[in-house]
């Protein structure tokens, strides 16, 4: 019924930027917050931050201004733009949208994640 795919994940070096993009598609009337997560191994997935159909933002404090979330309501899409990358960032990177969809059902929605990795 409903899809999020991510892409843009890949290799960068220490202080390199990447940016990640998220697409929705399939049986959707409207998509409310969209967020991005991380796990890495051994690790529970986090939020790395999320935004509302509005527009309004929040960011894990590990953050610190390094990255930047964005979206496209009428590509029903969200992207993260993360600069200053440290090894630290390396995980799987997932997108989630909370979607109603044509069925008249509001459900979560993830991807199925994008490795990154920060590595010299």
């Amino acid at each position: 019924q409903v899809q999020l795919v991510e892409s843009g994940g890949g290799l960068v070096q220490p202080g390199g930027s990447l940016g990640l993009s998220c697409q929705a598609s399939g049986s959707i009337l409207t998509i409310g917050v969209m967020g991005w997560y991380r796990q890495s191994p051994g690790q529970q997935r986090e939020l790395v931050a999320r935004i509302t159909d509005g527009g309004d933002t929040n960011y894990a404090d590990f953050m610190k201004g390094r990255f930047t979330i964005s979206r496209d309501n009428a590509k029903s899409a969200v992207y993260l733009q993360m600069n200053s990358l440290k090894p630290e960032d390396t995980a799987v990177y997932y997108c989630k949208g909370r979607i109603f969809t044509r069925q008249f059902r509001t459900d979560d929605y993830w991807g199925q994640g994008t490795q990154v990795t920060v590595s010299s």
